[in-house]
């Protein structure tokens, strides 16, 4: 009798509806068996009530059984819970990982459009983190002439000039083809290099002519035999091509460090099994470490063998930092062997993904700001500061970004999230089912046709001529000449309502040599010691 006047409760209206309008359309049928619009009703209440039965009989979801029809509103509710929150609720500071205010000045670059904010700013400029540059009073005019970086250090035959706002790694299989497309013709049409990311060089990279970076991670996609292993033959075959302008090592990735990777067999298309050197239909692993070098020492001769390869062309690596003493060892091995690499970039933290478990994209790694700091203080303690240059990824978008960068090191930056709003990404967040709704994240053929690449390559190529603009205007305002001569007291940050540091307080430098002259700062002394070139674990 219980169970009876549970059916009186509002949890089961919908149901107790469900099995009152049944009936009486039931019943109504039985009067009037030809009116169409009752069959139409009956069929409605009919399935509500097998939908609230199914609901009382299955037992995986107990809200389903204590809510029969009417829990299904908040599953509905809670699949659309990103576009409510993005498209009602959110305000122009929220939204992560990038807020709608940062996706608009992409948008708005990209489209050329009015990019100017009229009243004053949003932010609040007293609140702990906010961040600011310190202008001159007597500014300079702004440079005309687009920002670049030569990198190749006495080792290298043939230096680059780069651009110092790159498209970032970003492979063909995360994104689609017309993507890469848009990509790589906009990189053409601006006069800055777009890294292919660890999932190989395909067609679509070659069909734009843009200057390429070959990323090349532990699956040695597009350089590797049948076994999985590195082949310099196909390496130095593809290297050569003057569209490839440097290559670089892949150590670990921001978003999901020190984790492999795998495409499964369903989604190795042949495009993909062309482009990476994989077998078609089969699941494509990408190892968590590489197989050609297991030790410090060992990752400088590959590099020096990248670079022999491709014909003297910039070689080097990009990582996000870890252990402290394993970036050390790698210069304890740079010191050693006498190989430095051209170029290092770091990936931060922060970086994008297609997909990575959620303690890797939130709590491993370190963050891009605190990995550059790092990484060219560390150069500069082995006295290598001016050979190597240093790129820097991790959420960069604006010209203040790259000026934020540079103060603290990064010769140039690149960026990849903000090149895909450039060609239409609105951050559903669904890069991970293939169902991307622009066409940018997936490899649906229909999906990805949506994105219009002559269209797109010139967004791509306007968000980076803006931006370079913008960071003109910037570097002018503070008295410079170029990004380069950014240093860290131009930068302050607010630690507290009434406290406020520059970057200087903050992320304090090492002098020249002083790693390798002795240094007394424990911060650094202790990884100094425990960093062995002949091997990435740490000294006892």
């Amino acid at each position: 009798m219980s169970r009876l006047f549970l059916m009186f409760e509002i949890r089961y209206l919908p149901f107790v509806m469900a099995i009152v309008l049944s009936a009486a359309f039931a019943v109504a049928l039985a009067l009037h068996p030809n009116h169409i619009w009752l069959w139409i009703g009956f069929g409605i209440a009919v399935f509500f009530l097998a939908v609230g039965l199914r609901d009382l009989w299955q037992k995986p979801s107990a809200v389903l059984r204590n809510y029969p029809i009417a829990a299904h509103l908040r599953f509905i509710l809670e699949s659309i819970r990103p576009e409510l929150r993005q498209y009602f609720f959110e305000d122009e500071k929220d939204g992560l990982p990038f807020s709608r205010d940062k996706r608009a000045i992409v948008y708005q670059r990209a489209k050329r459009v009015l990019d100017v904010r009229p009243f004053g700013t949003t932010y609040n400029v007293y609140e702990p983190g906010f961040e600011w540059i310190s202008h001159s009073m007597s500014p300079t005019a702004p440079s005309k002439e687009p920002f670049r970086v030569t990198i190749g250090g006495p080792d290298c035959t043939k230096p680059y000039s780069a651009s110092v706002f790159n498209i970032s790694a970003m492979s063909f299989g995360s994104l689609s083809a017309n993507a890469i497309r848009a990509l790589n013709g906009g990189a053409k049409l601006g006069g800055f290099a777009h890294d292919t990311g660890e999932g190989g060089y395909s067609p679509y990279h070659r069909e734009g002519g843009g200057d390429i970076v070959w990323e090349i991670g532990s699956g040695y996609f597009g350089c590797r035999n049948p076994d999985g292993t590195f082949s310099a033959e196909k390496f130095a075959a593809t290297a050569s091509n003057e569209q490839i302008k440097m290559v670089e090592l892949k150590m670990s990735q921001g978003a999901k460090p020190g984790h492999g990777g795998m495409l499964p067999a369903p989604k190795v298309s042949v495009e993909i099994s062309l482009t990476r050197g994989v077998p078609t239909g089969q699941d494509c692993i990408s190892p968590a470490r590489h197989s050609a070098f297991s030790t410090p020492i060992e990752m400088m001769q590959f590099i020096a063998e990248m670079r022999r390869l491709s014909g003297g062309k910039p070689a080097g690596f990009k990582l996000c930092v870890g252990h402290e003493w394993e970036f050390l060892a790698i210069c304890k091995a740079m010191i050693e062997t006498g190989i430095y690499p051209d170029f290092i970039v770091v990936d931060g933290k922060e970086g994008g993904t297609g997909a990575a478990p959620l303690e890797f994209i939130d709590h491993l790694g370190k963050p891009m700001r605190e990995g550059l700091s790092f990484v060219h203080n560390a150069l500069i303690g082995i006295g290598a500061r001016q050979r190597i240059r240093l790129g820097a990824s991790g959420k960069i978008i604006s010209g203040f970004d790259i000026a934020r960068a540079m103060a603290l090191g990064a010769d140039w930056c690149n960026a990849a999230r903000g090149f895909m709003f450039a060609v239409g990404c609105i951050q559903s967040l669904s890069c991970h089912t293939d169902k991307c709704p622009t066409g940018v994240a997936t490899q649906d053929p229909d999906r990805q046709k949506a994105l219009d690449v002559e269209d797109k390559l010139h967004r791509v190529a306007n968000f980076h001529t803006a931006t370079i603009h913008a960071l003109a205007d910037l570097t002018a305002a503070a008295g410079l000449d170029h990004p380069n001569q950014f240093r860290l007291v131009h930068i302050s940050h607010r630690v507290s309502r009434s406290d406020v540091a520059t970057f200087a307080d903050l992320y304090p430098s090492l002098r020249e040599r002083e790693l390798l002259d002795g240094t007394n700062n424990p911060r650094w002394r202790t990884p100094w010691d425990m960093a062995d070139a002949r091997s990435f674990r740490a000294n006892a």
